[in-house]
């Protein structure tokens, strides 16, 4: 057997609190300097409900039966966390209830920082879903979405031949001067309004938009998906900007022509720039359109007189004339005009 006085120092110096009390009254008959030190109200024959402010009769009820309780309590200034156990115990034909204490604080602050920590991870995390929705839903407007699963994929994109597709060219006429003489804010709101306008006509017609260049748009019927009809819906789809402007300058102060010009071939596609990538086509079709659009009057579409029988269904070629395209030598283009419901080709 131990000597008495070693256990005394023993139970001094463990890091639990330890408190024996009678189990019928409550009455403390112990307790090391530990359990002292955390609960001041402490003292042998007194009792023992008066060492816990924040202990209910519930929470002892729960101690009582062995369960584990937490409590707070000011040890020189600072809150402790403190698990409460219970154990019953006889000694020479008393029931004691044996009451250990075991300071929980820097458990209870780990686990708040963990917490912390989770929150703020899953913070970040839903910032950088949001981040990452904005710049595909960035990208997605500057490449078609099979570009942009590819790049996604590779980290680049490979050049790909489209044949046979038509580019719809369109600029408006007088802009410069236009944008000279107005208020350049009310220029540029005007200008985003009609390209949305534009912009929700081409994804109704299946036409890809490529890029706008100041008051220059430019889109693709054909590509990245195939079309046998590539060449109808680009004429659909200008037809139905021309009608949007005639509709627009009918309510607005602004007066907003444009021209069109459509041509039908072939397209190189791939995505350009190394710090600033932009999805561009180039080839004879997109030359073709940009000389045909210089060339078609104010609120009128110009093409060439080889794309008559591709949208003879719903639309008939007017003014054909012969002229001189740079780099294409002599065709005969003229102008397209949106047949009448009744004149329509069965």
């Amino acid at each position: 057997m131990f000597p008495q006085d070693f256990s005394d120092r023993l139970l001094k110096s463990i890091g639990v609190g330890i408190c024996l009390a009678e189990a019928d009254t409550r009455t403390i008959v112990s307790f090391n300097e530990t359990f002292g030190a955390w609960f001041h109200g402490a003292q042998v024959g007194g009792w023992l409900d008066a060492c816990f402010e924040t202990l209910t009769p519930a929470d002892f009820e729960r101690v009582n039966a062995g369960q584990v309780v937490e409590v707070t309590t000011k040890a020189k200034r600072r809150t402790l966390v403190i698990e409460l156990r219970a154990h019953r115990a006889e000694y020479q034909g008393q029931e004691l209830l044996v009451l250990e204490a075991q300071n929980i604080s820097r458990l209870r602050e780990t686990e708040a920082m963990i917490d912390s920590y989770a929150t703020m991870v899953d913070r970040r995390t839903r910032d950088l879903e949001r981040e990452k929705t904005q710049v595909e839903k960035l990208l997605l407007n500057l490449m078609p979405r099979s570009v942009y699963e590819e790049y996604m994929t590779f980290g680049s994109v490979t050049p790909r031949l489209f044949e046979p597709v038509s580019v719809l060219m369109l600029d408006f006429v007088g802009f410069t001067d236009m944008a000279a003489a107005s208020d350049p804010t009310v220029t540029v709101t005007e200008l985003n309004d009609i390209f949305t306008a534009f912009d929700r006509i081409s994804e109704l017609h299946g036409c890809e938009r490529i890029k706008t260049i100041g008051d220059c748009y430019m889109a693709v019927t054909g590509l990245p998906t195939p079309a046998s009809d590539h060449a109808l819906s680009a004429a659909r789809c200008a037809s139905k900007m021309l009608r949007y402007l005639n509709h627009r300058n009918a309510t607005h102060q602004h007066q907003w022509k444009a021209r069109i010009g459509i041509a039908t071939g072939s397209v190189v596609g791939s995505v350009v720039g190394v710090q600033r990538y932009i999805y561009d086509v180039f080839g004879p079709a997109v030359n073709c359109a940009a000389r045909l659009q210089a060339l078609a009057e104010p609120m009128e579409i110009a093409v060439c007189a080889s794309m008559e029988t591709e949208v003879i269904d719903e639309f008939e070629l007017a003014d054909t004339r012969t002229e001189v395209l740079r780099g294409f030598g002599e065709l005969q283009v003229g102008h397209l005009r949106e047949r009448a419901l009744s004149a329509r080709v069965a």
